[in-house]
């Protein structure tokens, strides 16, 4: 299968393309990588010796004649490419309608029009909106509360409508939130631990009682590939990693591991719309295709934790 990745040089996206290149996710004869490379993509999340092995497309998704190209080349689309941060959705909501939605819709429209084409759509959990208990399932009514959750609500809808109105060869995965090694530092796992490495105060929203699932990358890529490779045309599927922590709890947990105490906490204003807690039920993709996860979060953070302490170089630049 050639599989084309866009946003490719992302965060999900990179790591992905890398479980291909050396072999942890197969079946896969080539990849092309397309990235706009925004603040957020970068090239050097690969080495040169994974450079060497894809083809890397600096472009943006929105220009159809590009698309077109590197669409006709490939049998499956993997779609990362988006706008992800809801802070910058709060102060600056236009790109993230402009990239996330119309952006998915071009690709969408080349693929029909070539045909045969596999299409997965990587969304969020956010899509669902908040809840006091329980989890989401895949039927769960779609109610988002920022503009960037409004956006990947808007695109799943049309890559839906895509699937059921043209017979798109498409699923839509929706995951919890990702953690691991070169996520850009303005996500709150690596604001905090570089924080604390710089010197600088952890600042939680509100109480810090919101709370978020967390999946570590790693897991996150496997669900996505035995989704391509055995998802059910039309399906979507909820991907989580089975830990559930406040944000006050997250925050004590890296304070913990890096010898630091509470003093570290500055509790600032809550962020506009802050929805209180995310949990997606992911039994749906653990019977039909047998993922489970299999990071334990107390491994991952801590792997997490020493990567950004050994790797300050790709970081401190992009911070500033």
């Amino acid at each position: 299968m050639r599989v084309l990745v866009t946003g490719g040089a992302g965060f999900i996206g990179s790591n992905y393309v890398r479980q291909i290149v050396t072999g942890e996710l197969s079946g896969v004869s080539a990849v092309t990588v397309v990235d706009k490379l925004t603040y957020a993509g970068s090239r050097s999340r690969f080495s040169e010796s994974t450079l060497k092995l894809i083809n890397f497309v600096e472009g943006d998704i929105r220009n159809q004649d590009l698309m077109e190209k590197l669409i006709g080349n490939c049998d499956a689309i993997v779609n990362f490419a988006a706008e992800t941060h809801v802070d910058r959705s709060i102060s600056d909501p236009q790109i993230f309608a402009t990239t996330n939605i119309l952006g998915t819709s071009t690709l969408l429209e080349i693929a029909r029009k070539q045909g045969n084409k596999r299409f997965i759509q990587i969304s969020t959990d956010e899509v669902y909106g908040t809840l006091e208990k329980g989890s989401w399932t895949e039927d769960s009514p779609l109610l988002p509360n920022s503009p960037y959750s409004a956006s990947k609500a808007s695109a799943d809808l049309i890559c839906r409508a895509y699937s059921k109105t043209f017979e798109l060869d498409l699923c839509i995965t929706r995951c919890s939130n990702n953690y691991g090694p070169f996520q850009f530092p303005e996500k709150v796992i690596p604001l905090f631990i570089t924080n604390i490495i710089e010197g600088r105060k952890l600042p939680v929203y509100g109480k810090g009682t919101n709370v978020r699932d967390w999946l570590h990358v790693d897991d996150h890529c496997r669900a996505i590939h035995l989704v391509l490779q055995r998802g059910n045309k039309g399906e979507i599927y909820n991907i989580g990693g089975g830990r559930e922590l406040s944000n006050l709890e997250l925050t004590k947990k890296i304070l913990n591991i890096l010898g630091k105490d509470e003093s570290w906490i500055e509790f600032v204003e809550d962020r506009l719309g802050h929805d209180f807690r995310y949990s997606v039920d992911f039994q749906k993709i653990s019977k039909q295709i047998g993922y489970t996860p299999q990071k334990d979060f107390e491994v991952g953070i801590e792997e997490t934790i020493n990567w950004y302490l050994e790797n300050p170089n790709w970081w401190r630049s992009l911070k500033k």
